[in-house]
């Protein structure tokens, strides 16, 4: 009995650790649906938290785990670098959302964010799409990136892509003094509900793209789209994205891609992009400005999904959206200019910039005393 005792306190000691950097962690579990999820809330100092639900079929629940800690943590850096009140956080549900989803999934699902008391606000992420989160509206209200038809803001990969053009735009003037887009190769590395937009902006307006998707319909599209317009698109496996001739790397896919063995196969002179996580480790940071690769912190360059999510809940405003999506472009310039200045990686001058916005504001936010009223009250 001993023993079985000590092994359980070394791992409740083992998982204590892995969360040490949390406020707290959420395992959910739901056996009549099938629902089997974990919610990270990271910091709250700016307020509650916020971030996306993904859905995907992890081999294991320490690797859920890994993501979903990951992932909230670049939340709450996220929020402060786009100056919203809001914390980080983020959900993982353990499964294939091609074969496992049901509205009743989202709904119990609805029903553990909503046990939290808007301490978590959540939405759409890699997997998972507004109808599912429609679903679980009707359990809580503390759901964003709901359709329009349902009074919330809508797609909220279209200010994300948005963003992502503003950060190349900021690089291209940074590294080559002209904002233009055009006469620039992009390697663009997934062509889901982000990178498909990208590509084809880039497309219609006469640059190159270089691309590679796992999904044949996206990349049978694409091809489509560059056989009509100006520019051109070609096409390479997976594993040929990293060594391609380009200018700049734009991963649009998963993340932890930016690691000891691609970055030694990257010819590119800057890295942009909206997939999330992007750096294997921290230190991969300081490994591409040893080799004089500009790299744009993806949490500053994706913000406008969450810029989109956040607005919702002060009522949907398109063009508040656009102007504050706006701002990732000059964002993205006094990072370079303050990596320059302080000869430390972009990511260190960023992360100082967010580690010091959460210090001015500890204490101050009031969110969670402000009035207002539910936004989903159709469902009531």
């Amino acid at each position: 009995m001993k023993q079985q005792l000590d092994k359980s306190s070394a791992m409740s000691m083992d998982i204590f650790e892995k969360i040490s950097g949390h406020e707290q962690v959420v395992f959910c579990n739901d056996p009549s649906t099938g629902l089997q999820a974990i919610i990270a809330i990271h910091n709250t100092t700016l307020g509650p938290a916020l971030g996306g639900t993904r859905m995907y079929p992890y081999a294991t629940v320490e690797d859920a785990l890994e993501d979903v800690l990951r992932l909230s943590e670049g939340m709450t850096y996220k929020c402060a670098a786009a100056d919203i009140d809001f914390g980080g956080g983020k959900g993982v549900i353990i499964g294939d959302p091609k074969t496992d989803k049901s509205p009743a999934l989202f709904r119990a699902y609805g029903q553990f964010v909503d046990s939290l008391n808007g301490r978590f606000y959540t939405g759409t992420d890699m997997g998972t799409t507004m109808d599912d989160f429609v679903q679980a509206a009707k359990e809580t209200n503390f759901i964003n990136g709901i359709p329009e038809e349902f009074g919330g803001g809508g797609d909220s990969s279209i200010p994300t892509a948005e963003g992502v053009l503003y950060g190349l735009k900021a690089t291209n003037k940074y590294l080559f003094g002209n904002e233009s887009l055009t006469s620039i190769t992009y390697a663009i590395q997934g062509l889901g509900k982000v990178g498909y937009k990208v590509a084809n902006h880039l497309l219609q307006i006469g640059a190159t793209i270089i691309v590679t998707d796992i999904s044949e319909d996206a990349l049978t599209a694409i091809q489509e789209k560059g056989a009509k317009s100006p520019g051109t698109v070609t096409i390479v496996e997976s594993d040929e994205i990293y060594g391609v001739d380009a200018d700049i790397f734009v991963p649009c896919a998963m993340g932890g891609i930016l690691n000891d063995e691609t970055i030694e196969r990257l010819k590119v002179k800057a890295i942009v992009g909206s997939a999330n996580n992007q750096l294997k480790e921290d230190y991969h940071a300081k490994v591409l400005h040893e080799k004089g690769i500009l790299y744009a912190p993806d949490y500053i360059v994706n913000a406008g999904g969450l810029i989109q999510v956040a607005d919702e809940l002060y009522g949907a405003n398109k063009a508040r959206v656009l102007l504050k999506t706006k701002a990732i472009y000059q964002s993205i310039i006094e990072v370079y200019k303050q990596s320059e200045l302080d000869a430390v990686t972009t990511l260190e001058a960023a992360n100082r910039k967010c580690r010091e916005r959460l210090e001015e504001q500890r204490g101050r936010n009031n969110f969670f005393r402000r009035e207002r009223s539910p936004k989903w009250t159709f469902y009531k």
